[in-house]
């Protein structure tokens, strides 16, 4: 039984965390921190738990690391450096859910998160967490780069082709729609009901800051630099990302040769699924869960243009965030990968 403590447990990928947590057969709870929230019953802030009498608390990590073994850090982008590299220090392991320590270069951190990087020497340590991707780097590490649910939806989407000499490196358009819970739970004018509701909007176009995290990965499996562009767009629904992600092909290929590839790279993947010729993946059949869905197109019209499509769907706070770093924990404490995972999507 491993314990484990929640830093910034009182956004929505804290609340989803510690419901992923508090079912699974080899955790204990032992701490969630809420600065606003202290001393309140959890279960008086988030009505959906009758099962823990935790309360949240304010972060005293002098007294919190001998209380847990492993540290997950739901903090916003810029706060978790100085956290994670003092928890390292102490000798526990540490997933961080922000964007502190994915990024491998301190300068490109510094550029797109606009603040210095304190901590450059930990950035080498960190291992990007995607368990597709770094499975046998994760369970050694000591310290996890929880991805971006963005880059999540895009790097799965992309990482069988990638390398294999298919692929224009410099042609590579991902188009992405999220529901509002990525951005978080502090109230904001733009994601109020009124704003966002029967509506749609492009937004970050050429500057969102997942774009070199994308690129990062994408270089790493191609083994070339790679360029993309990135679209996000904010969806009036809860939660989901759908990416559709258009590649030029160098070579002739029929799809039932693609759809073979997707399969057989991830048939061992408990949580990626290749869909049947045809079938669109939806946003909702994946809410809730750690699935991503993934189907690919063919457009033989297209000639020396765009000729593979690509769609991937996954739930931003599941896959996206939260079931990730759980899948994460599995894998670096060698319990079973799906432990507290294998949940269904509710239909309707």
């Amino acid at each position: 039984m491993v314990k484990v403590a929640i830093i910034g447990g009182s956004g929505y990928t804290g609340c989803e965390l510690l419901r992923l947590l508090l079912g699974h057969p080899e955790v204990k709870v032992s701490a969630v921190t809420s600065e606003r929230l202290s001393g309140s019953r959890i279960s008086d802030i988030f009505l959906h738990f009758r099962n823990t009498e935790l309360k949240f608390e304010s972060l005293n990590l002098k007294t919190l690391t001998d209380r847990a073994d492993l540290f997950f850090l739901c903090l916003p982008h810029k706060t978790s450096q100085k956290i994670v590299a003092d928890l390292h220090k102490a000798g526990k392991k540490v997933i961080d859910l922000s964007a502190d320590y994915r990024l491998k270069s301190a300068h490109i951190y510094e550029s797109w998160y606009k603040t210095p990087h304190r901590f450059p020497a930990f950035l080498k340590k960190a291992v990007y967490g995607l368990p597709e991707v770094n499975r046998d780097k994760i369970r050694k590490a000591s310290i996890i780069a929880n991805p971006g649910c963005y880059p999540t939806s895009a790097i799965l989407g992309l990482e069988p082709i990638m390398g294999l000499g298919y692929v224009d490196t410099d042609s590579i358009i991902v188009d992405s729609k999220s529901g509002t819970s990525g951005a978080g739970r502090n109230p904001a004018q733009p994601f109020m009901f009124c704003e966002v509701n029967d509506s749609v909007k492009a937004y970050g176009i050429s500057v969102h800051r997942h774009t070199p995290e994308i690129e990062q990965e994408l270089s790493g499996l191609s083994k070339k630099k790679v360029r993309i562009i990135f679209t996000p767009h904010l969806m009036p629904m809860d939660r989901g990302i759908l990416s559709t992600i258009y590649v030029r092909l160098h070579k002739k290929v029929k799809l039932s040769e693609i759809q073979k590839m997707y399969r057989e790279h991830y048939k061992k993947e408990p949580f990626v699924r290749v869909m049947k010729n045809g079938l669109y993946p939806t946003t909702k059949a994946v809410k809730g869960t750690n699935f991503c869905d993934i189907s690919v197109f063919l457009d033989k019209r297209s000639g020396k243009g765009f000729s593979l499509i690509i769609v991937s769907v996954i739930d931003n706070l599941i896959k996206g965030a939260s079931g990730s770093a759980v899948q994460n924990m599995n894998i670096m404490y060698n319990f079973e990968e799906t432990a507290g995972l294998m949940t269904s999507s509710p239909s309707p």
